[in-house]
């Protein structure tokens, strides 16, 4: 049986380890200029919102899976940071006959990426919020639902038949186009019964 005073300094210990805990960074100058130049520039609100903000990315984008330079996986995917003109670039190269094709190819190959990543059952509507934070995350581009619509902002490519095609390969839905230019707009016709 605990004494007083044992149980005491374990309610305190306790309690400590709860509260947030001060943490010192050692900067080197380079680094310390960068930030404040971040902070000056109205970049940033202030060094702590910048960590806080990189420990999120961090968590976001499963950064500890990177193997700098150039080698980062995102689960069972490997992931290129690539200008969005050269996707352009590539996208060009297909027939329009083929975006809405090759879209739900990509759907597909991001439906069994995120399934086995994040053991996400991507045509279940209830994931989807979750299912459009993962592609925001990953630069597709800022999804929106909205009763039966999906709108997607600042998409990457702005093809609309191909992001029907991803749309449909992803979430196993049947969409209309509505606006074919940025913002996007498509209008859910059919769902998968989960």
């Amino acid at each position: 049986m605990q004494s007083e005073g044992e149980k005491h300094l374990n309610d305190m210990i306790n309690a400590a380890d709860n509260r947030a805990k001060r943490t010192t960074i050692i900067l080197d100058k380079k680094e310390r200029e960068f930030i404040d130049s971040l902070v000056r520039e109205g970049k940033e609100p202030g060094i702590k919102p910048l960590i806080s903000k990189m420990l999120n990315i961090y968590r976001n984008m499963m950064i500890h899976d990177w193997r700098y330079p150039g080698e980062y996986y995102y689960g069972i995917s490997r992931v290129a940071l690539v200008n969005v003109e050269i996707l352009n670039i590539l996208v060009q190269q297909l027939s329009p006959e083929k975006w809405y094709e090759s879209g739900k190819n990509i759907g597909a190959a991001l439906k069994v990426s995120m399934e086995t990543t994040f053991s996400l059952n991507t045509p279940n509507e209830e994931n989807w919020s979750e299912v459009f934070h993962r592609l925001k995350i990953q630069g597709f581009g800022d999804f929106y639902i909205k009763d039966k619509y999906i709108l997607i902002k600042s998409p990457f490519i702005n093809h609309a038949e191909l992001w029907r095609g991803i749309l449909e390969g992803l979430l196993d839905a049947k969409l209309d186009t509505k606006a074919s230019i940025p913002p996007l707009v498509f209008e859910i016709k059919t769902k998968h019964a989960p």
